[in-house]
């Protein structure tokens, strides 16, 4: 926790990562200044493209703590302003699951590389980038804990399937290694509540970690402050829940 009469720096840049297929992707780093060690977080970001929020979010998760990656996902379609380059990459059908899982996996590798990381690393993601941080922690090893905020299409019915999504995320929940953090919107479509619930029984199964936390009064994206769906009881609280599991799943004992 902060005291006013600690010393604080951060340091914040572009980098850039090896990804999916050995392709070099640019990524944007945050971490905090001062010895360590410091848990790593990898920040996968949503549809709408690797846009300013995410940019904010690292630097918060840095301000609280964390050396902390984002990696641009939409790297090969070009560069623009993030609405353009987030447009290309749904004309050209989304990026694969496999290449998100190559990207994230090469940030986390980023991180564990580093002197000052404490061995351990945690990945977070909202919308689609929520479905990627479970993808990846289910079939790459080396993440410690997972915060999904209302990633949609885990849950895939049979006719949503594509050689680029060939496998519904929910099918992976078996090889599911870590704690689990998942925060929704009781008026969100997708995922709907009815997709937590059935993702929730899947975890019971398989007898995994997990908190769920279903919101009211909020719907898909409500972090998001320059949005029309933003909820700030709803962030805040949010907000407390995600540095409280964190703060368990990474921190050095």
């Amino acid at each position: 926790m902060y005291q006013t009469n600690m010393y604080e720096g951060m340091l914040a840049e572009t980098v850039t990562v090896p990804g999916a297929g050995g392709d070099i992707i640019n990524a944007y780093f945050a971490r905090p200044l001062g010895p360590g060690p410091f848990p790593g977080m990898v920040m996968v970001h949503h549809a709408p493209g690797w846009d300013e929020w995410y940019r904010e979010a690292t630097r918060k998760f840095a301000h609280h703590g964390y050396a902390t990656i984002s990696p641009n996902l939409y790297c090969r379609e070009g560069h623009g302003t993030p609405e353009d380059v987030a447009a290309k990459a749904r004309a050209a059908g989304g990026v694969s699951d496999d290449q998100a899982v190559g990207d994230l996996e090469g940030a986390m590798r980023f991180l564990r590389s580093l002197p000052y990381i404490n061995g351990r690393v945690g990945v977070f993601g909202t919308c689609s980038g929520g479905r990627h941080a479970f993808l990846v922690a289910c079939r790459v090893k080396g993440f410690g804990a997972i915060v999904d905020c209302w990633g949609g299409r885990v849950v895939m019915a049979q006719e949503g399937l594509s050689p680029r999504q060939p496998v519904a995320p929910i099918d992976y929940t078996k090889d599911l290694p870590c704690p689990l953090l998942g925060l929704f919107g009781e008026e969100d479509r997708s995922p709907s509540p009815e997709q937590v619930d059935q993702h929730e029984q899947e975890l019971k199964k398989h007898g995994k970690i997990y908190e769920f936390y279903m919101y009211p009064k909020a719907g898909h994206g409500f972090f998001y402050y320059d949005r029309p769906n933003y909820r700030q009881e709803q962030t805040v609280d949010g907000w407390k829940k995600i540095f409280a599991f964190l703060e368990k799943q990474l921190s050095t004992p």
